[in-house]
C-alpha cells in the first residue's frame, strides 16, 4: 500500500489527519527527532513470525519489541524477528521498513504496546522513508482494532 492508498483509505472514512514530509530518515528515533515529535508518540512497526505466522508488533520509537513478553501475549511457542526477505513481498507500494502499522490491511494482526494509547494521537511512517501521518489514536484504534498489550521494553 503506498502512502497515497493509505489517504485514499483514511479520507474514504472521513479520518483527520496530517502528513508530515521529511528528508529521508530510517530509524523511528532519526524520523522522531528530525520532526520534533517526541518518540513515544513515534510509532515503530516490527513485522515478527510467531509459530510460523506474520504478526505486526507497533511500539513507541524508543522501545524494542521484548520477544519473551510478546510470546507471553500473543500464547506463541516461538518468537522471532521477520527477515527484510520474508517483509517486503507482504508490503506491495511500501518501502521496506516503512511500513505503517495497519496490519489489517495486509491481512496481519496488530499489536500495540499500550504506551502508544496514553497519548491522543500517533504519529507513523506512511509507507515512504520521507512522509509520515500524525492521526487522533481513537481513529487509529477504531480503524485497525489493534490487540493493546504490554510487550516493549
Amino acid at each position: 500500500m503506498s502512502a497515497e492508498t493509505l489517504k485514499a483509505f483514511l479520507n474514504e472514512r472521513g479520518v483527520k489527519y496530517l502528513v508530515l514530509t521529511h528528508s529521508p530518515a530510517y530509524t523511528s528515533q532519526e524520523l522522531a527527532a528530525r520532526m520534533h515529535i517526541h518518540g513515544w508518540e513515534f510509532a515503530k512497526t516490527t513485522i515478527l513470525e510467531a509459530d510460523r505466522k506474520h504478526v505486526m508488533a507497533v511500539v513507541p520509537a524508543p522501545c524494542h519489541v521484548d520477544l519473551d513478553r510478546f510470546r507471553s501475549v500473543v500464547g506463541a511457542g516461538a518468537v522471532s524477528v521477520a527477515s527484510e526477505l520474508e517483509i517486503a513481498p507482504l508490503f506491495p507500494g511500501c518501502e521496506l521498513g516503512a511500513m505503517p502499522p495497519f496490519g489489517n490491511l495486509y491481512g496481519l494482526p496488530v499489536y500495540v504496546d499500550h504506551r502508544l494509547a496514553q497519548d491522543p494521537s500517533i504519529v507513523f511512517n506512511a509507507g515512504t522513508h520521507t512522509e509520515a501521518i500524525r492521526m487522533d489514536f481513537a481513529d487509529f484504534a477504531r480503524l485497525v482494532k489493534p490487540i493493546l498489550a504490554d510487550f516493549g521494553r
